[in-house]
C-alpha cells in the first residue's frame, strides 16, 4: 500500500486554509451561495407566473380562434427566448435594456432575465398538462355553469399541475444551474465566488471543487424533495 508523504497532508491542509479561513473567504462562499439561491428562486416564481400566462393564452386561441394578437406575441416571445442562448439574454438586459440602471439592480436584473427566459420554457410545459387533461372536464365545468375561466382556474389547472410537477422541478434545478453565469455582469453568485478566491488564492482545487460539491448537494436535495412531493401527490390520487 502506497504511503503519502505528510508534506502532501499540510499541502492540502494549507491550501484549505487559505481557500476558506484566511480574510474570512469562506463569507464570500456564503455570499455567492445566497446570492444563486435568491436568483434561482425568484427567477423561477417569476418564470412560473410568466409560463403560465402563455399557456393559457395559446390553449385558449387553439380552443377558440379568439385572441390572435395576444397569441402571435407569444409565439414570437417563445421562439425568440428559446432560439438565442440565455448569456447573450443576460447580457442584453444589463447593458442595452437597463444600461443606465445603477449597480446595485444586478441582482434583480439578473432574476428578470432568468424569469423571462424560465418562462418561455414554462409555458410549454403548462401548455402539454393543460393539453394532457381530459377534454371532457372542460365540458364538464361549463355544464355546471361555470365559465371556461372558472373552470380552467378550479378543474383544469390542479389536475395539469400534478402532472407537470416533475418538470417543473427539472426546471428549476437547470435554472439554478444556469445561474453560474451571472458573474459576467458582476453579480457574486456560488460559481463566481469561487473563481474570485482562486484568483487570490492561487490554488484551483479547494475553490472550484467545493462550489461543485455545493451544486450537488443542492440539486439532489431538490430532486429528494420533488420526489417526495410526487409520492404525496400519488397517495392523494389513490384515495
Amino acid at each position: 500500500m502506497p504511503i503519502i508523504p505528510l508534506n502532501v497532508f499540510d499541502s492540502l491542509a494549507n491550501n484549505f486554509y487559505k481557500t476558506f479561513i484566511v480574510e474570512d473567504r469562506y463569507l464570500t462562499f456564503l455570499q455567492g451561495l445566497g446570492n444563486t439561491l435568491v436568483i434561482a428562486l425568484f427567477a423561477t416564481i417569476l418564470g412560473i407566473a410568466i409560463g403560465l400566462v402563455i399557456a393559457i393564452v395559446k390553449v385558449y386561441h387553439a380552443q377558440s380562434g379568439h385572441w390572435k394578437i395576444a397569441n402571435g406575441v407569444c409565439s414570437a416571445y417563445t421562439a425568440v427566448i428559446r432560439g438565442t442562448p440565455v448569456l447573450v439574454q443576460l447580457l442584453i438586459m444589463y447593458y442595452i435594456v437597463f444600461a443606465s440602471a445603477p449597480s446595485e439592480m444586478a441582482i434583480p436584473i439578473a432574476i428578470l432575465s432568468f424569469g423571462i427566459n424560465s418562462g418561455a420554457y414554462v409555458s410549454e410545459i403548462v401548455r402539454g398538462g393543460i393539453l394532457a387533461v381530459d377534454r371532457g372536464q372542460m365540458e364538464a365545468g361549463r355544464s355546471l355553469g361555470l365559465t371556461q375561466g372558472q373552470t380552467m382556474k378550479s378543474i383544469v389547472l390542479p389536475q395539469a399541475i400534478k402532472s407537470i410537477l416533475p418538470a417543473l422541478g427539472n426546471e428549476f434545478i437547470t435554472l439554478l444551474k444556469e445561474t453560474s453565469v451571472v458573474g459576467y455582469i458582476a453579480v457574486v453568485d456560488l460559481t463566481r465566488a469561487g473563481d474570485v478566491v482562486r484568483s487570490r488564492t492561487f490554488e484551483a482545487f479547494f475553490s472550484l471543487i467545493s462550489v461543485a460539491v455545493v451544486y450537488f448537494i443542492l440539486v439532489m436535495g431538490i430532486s429528494w424533495l420533488l420526489k417526495k412531493a410526487e409520492r404525496r401527490l400519488a397517495k392523494s390520487d389513490r384515495r
